[in-house]
């Protein structure tokens, strides 16, 4: 038996609000990359369902770039740490670590032979540094600022400049090398978010909070102009990206547009409409050959349309925060991936394509923590917000109207035949039919974890902190409690029967994990050890025949029902958390998530 990795549908970048993104383009013009928790994400710019991730960060990463010859990045952290790793192999070797200051790296600049890197942001003794990148000795000094570093860039021609935008409201121009600071750029009156010098080097821009755009001489640092009169742009400007000729650039803004400068004239050719809500203000852009990106407060990712500037040609979404679910549903023949996040976003992926999209209207208010799918082609979730909502797949959109809201928060849901639905509420635990609460059990002498009906629709199983596992028979709209009770190695964290109802599996907190026949009187079939912490999320292969577990060990197993011994062990499936969800799309491929918020599917071998 074995394990392939097949797809990996990557996180967006994760945004703050009044807080610039840096977007990195690869040399080639190939990729780009972006950061999110303590991942670096590359992305093909044609087909983005292709990514790669880079976990070896130990704190937060904040900004990565690409060195010019492409076949080495950069990538800064919130700890004050670089690390410079390879993109031409797959492991991602390290090749060099330093520390140049201690505290949050804002931004980071190679010089065009990607020997030199200055790096910017918000240290302790100083705000910025400048060395090589082979030994770590300095090369000058960023040095005339009395608060954090935002921006930096150098001039990718000799002789080399370099420029800064601060907090304290202003740029400065430095000579190098090595690096000296030469005089303070005082045009802005609020923030400076973002430095960038033109690919030819002729001229640089400073962008700040204030909606200004100053125009500056790359060689000695004058300042010949600003763009768009006045003010550029009616919000604070985050992000500027030159066009590959020089001739043109690109600013993302507050003011939820991205706008296309001709340079020579200082006008705007083109301004992208991206929205009215606050989530679409623009918050980093990049010019890749071709396509022009700008990033939303949302996460999400737009590729612009200059012919057509209020629609972006795509926009590539999916989750920025911790996937705590997902379920896969076929529809019109295909799979699709369902994935419900810690802020209540749930996204749909073609398991095939990894092209995306989420619902329409207004959803969760808050963590959904379980999702599943039922015959009436309807994905039913509950949510840390006390509800459990039934959404039409096929309509693509949330309804108000089939929200059903509970007494106590659900843990878990289910649903079989008949257009029955389990929730196990904190306290409480509910039978619904046809969206409807037709039955709750109150005053339980113990704390019920987690439930899940035969697909039947004949019996409910509930597993309980205790060890126990009881079984309810569904009679008409109730559950009958006829005292019927299985034992369990420790508190149940998830259970489900296997799809044609012959088996239950549960898993719980003693690491153990037991499946029963179900004709056979819920006697034990086999017992399967495995995982060395406790094993959190289970999913029943297709074939009834297999089944996955994935545990706080960070691993994940398949399992033979018949044989305990037979099996597949994924280490490490998502490097920095444990899998928080487990699904199948077919009985060779295993999807699992994890609070790094992407999705990865695996090809498995009997």
């Amino acid at each position: 038996m074995t394990y392939d990795p097949k797809h990996v549908f990557a996180s967006l970048p994760q945004m703050e609000r009044g807080v610039a993104k840096v977007i990195g383009g690869d040399p080639k013009g190939n990729n780009f990359l972006y950061t999110n928790g303590k991942c670096v994400i590359i992305r093909n710019i044609n087909n983005p369902a292709i990514a790669d991730i880079y976990t070896e960060h130990a704190h937060t990463v904040t900004v990565a770039k690409y060195a010019p010859s492409g076949f080495y990045i950069a990538s800064g952290d919130v700890s004050g740490k670089i690390r410079i790793w390879d993109t031409t192999q797959k492991e991602h070797l390290l090749k060099y670590e330093y520390t140049p200051i201690s505290g949050r790296i804002k931004d980071i600049a190679w010089t065009e032979d990607s020997k030199r890197i200055a790096v910017v942001g918000d240290g302790r003794e100083k705000f910025g540094a400048v060395f090589l990148w082979d030994s770590g000795s300095s090369v000058g000094e960023v040095a005339g600022h009395s608060k954090l570093i935002n921006s930096v860039d150098i001039k990718q021609t000799r002789p080399y400049r370099l420029a800064t935008g601060s907090d304290d409201t202003t740029g400065c121009f430095s000579e190098g090398v090595p690096f000296k600071f030469k005089f303070t750029l005082n045009q802005h009156t609020q923030f400076v978010n973002c430095v960038r010098f033109s690919p030819d080097g002729q001229r640089f821009v400073t962008a700040g909070a204030d909606g200004q755009i100053f125009l500056y001489d790359g060689k000695v640092g004058e300042h010949v102009g600003s763009l768009g009169g006045e003010k550029a742009h009616k919000g604070g400007i985050y992000a500027v990206c030159w066009s590959p000729d020089s001739s043109q650039l690109i600013s993302a803004s507050g003011d939820k547009t991205v706008k296309l400068w001709d340079v020579s004239t200082g006008t705007a050719v083109t301004t992208f409409n991206l929205g009215s809500d606050t989530t679409d203000m623009q918050l980093g852009c990049l010019w890749q050959k071709d396509h022009l990106l700008s990033i939303s407060l949302s996460g999400y990712i737009n590729y612009l349309d200059k012919n057509n500037p209020d629609r972006p040609i795509r926009t590539i979404k999916g989750h920025s925060k911790s996937i705590q679910c997902l379920t896969v549903h076929r529809k019109d023949g295909r799979p699709y991936i369902y994935s419900g996040s810690h802020d209540g976003h749930i996204n749909y992926w073609d398991a095939e394509t990894g092209e995306n999209d989420c619902f329409s209207g207004k959803g969760h208010s808050n963590q959904v923590s379980r999702m599943v799918t039922d015959e009436g082609g309807q994905l039913v979730t509950c949510s840390m917000d006390d509800t459990l909502r039934y959404t039409n797949i096929s309509k693509g959109e949330y309804s108000a109207s089939d929200v059903v809201k509970m007494d106590f928060q659900p843990k878990t849901v289910s649903v079989a035949a008949g257009g029955l639905s389990l929730a196990v509420c904190i306290g409480q635990v509910v039978l619904l039919k046809d969206k409807k609460k037709v039955f709750t059990m109150d005053g339980l002498d113990y704390e019920a974890e987690v439930g899940t009906l035969h697909p039947g629709g004949t019996t409910a199983a509930v597993g309980g902190a205790d060890g126990k596992i009881r079984l309810y028979s569904i009679q008409g709209n109730t559950l009958k409690d006829e005292g019927k009770t299985i034992e369990a190695t420790g508190a149940a964290t998830d259970m489900a029967y296997s799809n044609d109802g012959a088996y239950l599996a549960v898993i719980g907190d003693k690491k153990v994990t037991t499946v029963f026949t179900v004709a056979d009187d819920y006697k034990v079939k086999n017992v399967f050890y495995g995982h060395h912490a406790k094993p959190v999320t289970l999913a029943w292969s297709p074939d009834n025949e297999h089944f996955a577990t994935g545990g706080m060990d960070m691993n994940v197993f398949v399992w033979t029902v018949c044989d305990p011994d037979k099996r597949v062990k994924i280490p490490d499936t998502h490097r920095l958390h444990h899998p928080s969800g487990l699904a199948w799309v077919d009985e060779h491929t295993l999807v699992t998530t994890s609070h790094d918020a992407s999705v990865k599917q695996w090809t498995i071998e009997y």
